[in-house]
């Protein structure tokens, strides 16, 4: 009887060290993302659970709506432990976000990047890329400036380049993509004491230069005459000449342009360009912090922005994987410049708020 008593306790502790063993730590990461922007997210957590079979991590994506799913979240206080964020947003969420400056190496971002990332001198998100805008140029049909690079040499290449067939910028209806103009005389949205300079004389001079390249100087295309396509669609049809956007259209333009093609950087203005910036960030409400912090150094290593960069999705905020864009290859070297002309977007927890107010006002 005591044989057998002996026996099942220890079968009983066997089966429990093996549950405890086999135990997972689980926590949940929130992005939003292309689908090939997602599967090079699975793909890192694929590597992170291989040398981490103690920590399961669970994507949830959301495409659409994301900061106000993620709002939700944290309201009914099922926040993901990890949150992919970016600089626009930061002050809303900062009070809910744990305090990383202990675990990053400041050094190794460009400023701009850990300035975003940043809110009352602490930093709340480690960055993973510095965003900036700049000119896609169809080779085939325009050449690129000389050095003395300003946005009457640009206006006259536009319309050089306007035919019946194509016209020679692009043009968004919206403050976003205005900004580098209004820079460019000295205006901008916020200064750096965060007061209002969007109705300044120097703004004011950005904004006309910039709708009068569709209504004044129609070198761009407006809205009923892009109809149903996309200003991405117009470029690599050979529709439009200069095609002004971000990094993360360098994948597709690559894949499917036809035409020789360069980037080349805004010109260079009274006032440095905003630059945003996005990264991991860790929950203040999370259980499983060591977990979630553990994953966010795993994302934020060289590896891991090294994989990010060479599927030519981002400009990475560590330098040492930045310099894989130093190349002639379309002057992929513009991306870099482009954050030496930049400064961080100066941005307050109604900012989101006032570009839509904005927007509104200017009939954007």
């Amino acid at each position: 009887m005591i044989k057998k008593l002996f026996s099942a306790l220890i079968i009983i502790f066997l089966l429990c060290g093996c549950t405890a063993k086999n135990t997972k730590d689980e926590i949940t990461f929130a992005s939003w993302g292309s689908v090939s922007e997602v599967n090079i997210i699975k793909h890192l957590i694929s590597d992170f659970e291989k040398v981490n079979p103690d920590i399961k991590v669970t994507l949830i994506h959301i495409p659409q709506n994301y900061f106000q799913k993620i709002q939700l979240l944290f309201a009914s206080n099922t926040a993901p432990d990890v949150v992919f964020i970016n600089n626009l947003y930061l002050p809303i969420y900062a009070s809910k976000l744990e305090n990383l400056s202990n675990i990053a190496e400041r050094e190794k971002y460009f400023s701009q990047t850990v300035e975003g990332m940043s809110y009352n001198g602490k930093l709340l998100g480690i960055p993973r890329d510095v965003s900036n805008q700049i000119f896609y140029v169809n080779t085939d049909l325009v050449n690129l400036p000389d050095k003395d690079w300003t946005l009457e040499k640009l206006l006259a290449i536009a319309k050089n380049a306007t035919t019946d067939n194509v016209f020679g910028l692009s043009y968004e209806d919206n403050i976003f993509w205005a900004m580098p103009y209004l820079c460019y005389y000295g205006g901008g949205i916020l200064d750096k004491d965060e007061t209002l300079i969007i109705d300044n004389e120097q703004s004011k001079q950005g904004i006309a230069f910039y709708k009068n390249l569709v209504y004044k100087y129609k070198v761009a295309p407006s809205k009923s005459q892009i109809g149903s396509s996309t200003l991405a669609q117009m470029f690599i049809n050979g529709k439009i000449a200069i095609y002004f956007s971000g990094r993360w259209m360098y994948p597709k333009i690559s894949e499917t342009a036809k035409f020789s093609w360069s980037v080349i950087t805004f010109p260079i203005g009274k006032t440095p360009i905003p630059c945003d910036t996005s990264g991991w960030a860790v929950s203040k409400s999370s259980k499983h912090k060591e977990s979630a912090i553990k994953f966010v150094q795993f994302l934020s290593s060289y590896e891991s922005s090294k994989y990010f960069t060479e599927t030519g999705l981002i400009v990475p905020a560590r330098k040492d994987t930045a310099i894989l864009l130093d190349n002639n290859k379309h002057n992929e070297k513009a991306f870099l410049n482009a954050i030496k002309q930049s400064e961080t977007r100066v941005v307050n927890k109604d900012y989101k708020k006032l570009t839509d107010e904005i927007n509104m006002r200017l009939n954007f």
